[in-house]
């Protein structure tokens, strides 16, 4: 019952998604039928392009029209490119995600190591240099960041590409020097979200009854830090990581725009100026649905963490 009443949930609130992308879609100012035809602003081809791409009909009719498609696994037509929303995305998507797992990757690395190291010397230097490098990610804006990296690691030093983008099939290495600025740059931010986490967590865990009852029989530090500490640590962090996932997609908007990377950020951005009314709708669609997909995953995640939720022994 719970797993239908989740899954009603899910489809209810992509629902409701659905119409405000759509209704959100239709305020932005320009006609997208003027902006495609070009230098022949003639009447009789503005009303030809607003009748092939049904802008004629009324918003409701519209709306179910494009909604029935999505159903069908018909997500529209670029009206600008001339292809079809769902070949974009599969062409798009993957850039994207690439992007996000090696920045994510970046980010749990620096940002749970260095909670952890933080949490198990609190106030000592390096509890105030993590906290202090923490709080300067968090503030510096990732564009800014992005132009600085460019202007000192590609035009001064001269040791990677400023940008462009290169198929991971057709050259691996060419691939890793082309993302790993980008990837950088966004995992960044996150990093320092992580870090704070994963340092108050840590604090609140190794200061719990049965820590202490750990130490007191003679338990390895180490074991009591990886087995008991950190598991129950991450209970809360995988929820915010799976969330900063799902943050990191919509994010990557700027970064894409800064570093040129051909992902679903910057065809949102080329869209929303060509008033490619479909591809926006898909393609913020497709990360609200991703969105959702990683916080089920955040919640299964929750059950093999805490045997307790799943009516376990916790010992």
């Amino acid at each position: 019952m719970n797993a239908l009443a989740r899954i009603a949930s899910i489809a209810a609130t992509l629902l409701i998604l659905s119409m405000i992308i759509f209704g959100l879609q239709q305020l932005l100012p320009g006609d997208p039928a003027f902006v495609l035809a070009g230098e022949d602003k003639s009447p009789e081809t503005i009303a030809a392009i607003r009748a092939r791409y049904r802008l004629d009909q009324p918003i409701v009719l519209q709306y179910l029209t494009w909604l029935g498609g999505v159903l069908r696994g018909d997500l529209g037509q670029s009206m600008r490119l001339n292809m079809s929303a769902a070949d974009l995305l599969r062409q798009k998507l993957p850039v994207t995600l690439q992007l996000a797992a090696m920045a994510f990757l970046i980010a749990i690395v620096i940002g749970m190591s260095a909670g952890i190291v933080a949490a198990l010397k609190p106030n000592s230097m390096v509890d105030h240099v993590a906290s202090v490098v923490g709080l300067i990610g968090l503030s510096i804006p990732s564009f800014w960041l992005g132009i600085l990296m460019i202007m000192l690691v590609s035009v001064q030093l001269g040791w990677l590409p400023a940008s462009g983008y290169v198929s991971p099939f057709e050259d691996p290495l060419g691939n890793l020097k082309t993302m790993i600025m980008p990837a950088f740059v966004l995992g960044t931010g996150i990093a320092a979200v992580l870090m704070r986490h994963t340092r108050s967590a840590m604090l609140e865990v190794l200061s719990s009854d049965y820590v202490r009852t750990a130490r007191a029989k003679g338990m390895p530090e180490r074991k009591i830090v990886l087995k008991h500490a950190l598991r129950n640590a991450l209970i809360p962090v995988v929820t915010l990581g799976a969330l900063e996932f799902g943050r990191l997609l919509g994010g990557s908007v700027l970064t894409e725009f800064v570093f040129t990377v051909p992902g679903i950020g910057k065809l949102i951005v080329d869209s929303v100026f060509n008033r490619d009314y479909a591809i926006v709708q898909a393609v913020v669609l497709c990360s609200a649905t991703i969105y959702i997909l990683l916080n089920l995953i955040a919640d299964l995640a929750y059950l093999w963490l805490d045997p307790r939720l799943r009516g376990e022994d916790a010992s």
